[in-house]
């Protein structure tokens, strides 16, 4: 079975259409079954009202806010499948493109799958937080990945097992990719199309940013990723 994790906040304009991309990812790629389970973090919003408008969807909602990994880790305590999806909720139609995560991993070619987005140009940011996850995952690793803050990514429930959940805020991803290495385990980035909502070079958008790279060097920090450990 496959369970889809999606954290959402305040998404009430855009969680259903991508809730109808997740649904023609999983027809396309012939999954039935599926755990489609939206996780509510404290939306002040009808985020909840929203996703559970579509068929076949169950929503977990938080009272308080919790942040991503918070939501992640509430929503791993629900999930039945042996293969774990985390999709954000601002996807849209792009979220269609799931399927191209799940492939290598249900060909057993990879234990984790990242999607790579498309250059984000003068709607991205000044590239200072990815930069910061890419030095510290190939620190502690040895290993080069491009996509380090992707939140779109499939992965065995044998992985996030073995790496012991998410990370709490904002450096989920960081950790996730530097603990997976550090244990063996086969990540593979896949090149998608898939878009966010862009926050762009606003004061909105730099305060997200700032949010994320303080979170990332927490990992930094935990993790002590300038040390690289032998498996």
């Amino acid at each position: 079975m496959l369970t889809v994790l999606i954290p959402a906040y305040n998404e009430a304009d855009r969680i259903a259409e991508t809730l109808d991309g997740v649904m023609a990812a999983l027809e396309g790629a012939g999954v039935e079954g599926a755990q489609v389970l939206v996780i509510d973090d404290g939306s002040s919003d009808d985020t909840a009202a929203a996703a559970a408008s579509r068929p076949g969807v169950e929503v977990f909602r938080l009272e308080g806010n919790r942040g991503k990994g918070g939501a992640l880790n509430v929503g791993l305590r629900q999930a039945r499948g042996k293969i774990i999806v985390t999709l954000d909720a601002d996807l849209g139609a792009s979220a269609a493109e799931m399927g191209c995560l799940l492939a290598p991993v249900f060909a057993g070619e990879a234990e984790m799958t990242i999607a790579a987005f498309p250059a984000a140009g003068r709607s991205g940011g000044l590239g200072c937080v990815v930069g910061l996850a890419r030095w510290a995952v190939h620190r502690a690793t040895g290993q080069d990945v491009s996509a380090p803050l992707s939140g779109q990514r499939a992965m065995t429930r044998a992985l996030i097992d073995a790496v012991g959940g998410f990370e709490e805020g904002f450096g989920v991803e960081t950790a996730l990719t530097i603990e997976a290495l550090r244990r063996g385990f086969r990540v593979r980035v896949v090149p998608t199309t898939m878009r966010h909502r862009a926050l762009g070079r606003t004061p909105a958008g730099f305060l997200h940013r700032g949010k994320q790279l303080l979170s990332v060097a927490r990992v930094v920090w935990r993790k002590r990723a300038w040390r690289r450990q032998e498996r």
